[in-house]
């Protein structure tokens, strides 16, 4: 990446973009305008660190020519700005790299997130519940809000599956690494020998799909109604309140009956079964690049393992990266962004060695 010649090029298109912010068509037309300041927040963001870098730039060729001054005093205050501007510059080249790279637009976008119990029966019911109370509170500390659009409840209050909707401020961008098989290590309360068992779930977050995004034509999908009903079969109301929806091209089933209104599960069933086709048509875009330019970053593998919670350790591992961290309450009270930002940091790091790769290769 030639980093001078594209922070001028993104310079020129900040200027741009600043004087049609005042431009009266601009102006007049509202989606027009929010998109044009949106485009104008992002520029400046690489524009302001690009001026930063250069000034220091500057400051260090300003300073290495009086390193020769006859007095002393004045070379030694030029010593001493040059070791600072050149101790400076390797970070705010490499922030400015991150802010080059491009930007993901799935990253902007609200998430549905489903957790599933795998083996390890009512354990893994129970430890499913866990998650999901750690995404909800992660949630409310990210100032985020969570609509349940689907729970299979078990009798000891762990989940065989639940779905809900994330919204919020680039919700995608933090959410997207829970995407894989999260392993317990723990005592069951039932385990009257104190056996550690080991327990598994799988989660996948896709990005919320809108109408624009995917298109389901109604001959495409066929809608049942039948009486909802809650764990060991009990009734929950007495009218035909559960919808199930199935996606004919594709064989997608999704069911819905948490709310007593038909017309509610619906709209909740369609917002899943949208997301799904969705994340599935992201997915394979993105095999496809993948193979084309040898960039795996972001792929969005779900088969392998990813996060070990072993409780008589008090710890939390995320394979992916080698963290280990041994604050498992404070973990699963929320507290996840240390995880976060360490995932964020390595999916940015292998973009930037990406790049690099393409560059020795062209």
């Amino acid at each position: 990446m030639d980093l001078e010649k594209h922070c001028k090029e993104v310079e020129m298109a900040f200027e741009r973009i600043e004087k049609a912010l005042s431009d009266r068509d601009v102006l007049a037309d509202q989606g027009r305008y929010r998109e044009t300041a949106i485009k104008h927040r992002e520029l400046g963001r690489v524009v302001l660190k690009w001026r930063e870098y250069s000034k220091t730039l500057s400051a260090a060729a300003d300073a290495r020519a009086l390193l020769q001054d006859p007095d002393p005093e004045m070379a030694q205050m030029a010593r001493a700005e040059l070791e600072q501007a050149q101790e400076r510059l390797p970070d705010l080249e490499r922030e400015l790299s991150l802010l080059l790279l491009p930007a993901d637009p799935l990253d902007e976008k609200n998430t549905v997130v489903e957790i599933r119990a795998g083996t390890g029966g009512e354990e893994a019911a129970l430890f499913a519940g866990d998650l999901f109370r750690m995404y909800a509170r992660y949630a409310e500390r990210m100032g985020w809000k969570i609509e349940m659009l689907s729970a299979n409840e078990t009798e000891l209050g762990g989940f065989k599956e639940v779905i809900f909707g994330v919204t919020g401020d680039r919700v995608y961008s933090r959410m997207k690494f829970e995407s894989g098989t999260h392993r317990v290590q723990r005592v069951p309360a039932t385990e009257a020998q104190g056996r550690i068992h080991t327990s598994a779930i799988t989660v996948a977050v896709l990005p919320e799909a809108e109408d624009v995004d995917v298109e389901i034509k109604p001959e495409e999908i066929r809608v049942d109604v039948y009486r909802s009903s809650g764990h060991g079969g009990q009734s929950v109301n007495t009218t035909d309140s559960a919808v199930r929806v199935t996606h004919l091209p594709t064989g997608l089933v999704v069911t819905c009956q948490d709310e007593k209104s038909q017309h509610k599960n619906r709209a909740k069933a369609l917002k899943v079964l949208r997301s799904r086709l969705y994340d599935a048509q992201v997915q394979r875009q993105r095999e496809q690049e993948s193979a084309a330019r040898r960039e795996q970053v972001g792929t969005g593998d779900r088969s392998g393992r990813i996060r070990t919670y072993n409780f008589p350790q008090n710890r939390v591992t995320d394979h992916r990266i080698g963290l280990t961290l041994y604050r498992l309450e404070q973990t699963l009270e929320g507290d996840m962004d240390e995880i976060v930002s360490a995932l964020i940091q390595d999916e940015q790091s292998r973009k930037l060695e990406a790049i690099g790769e393409t560059k020795v290769e062209e």
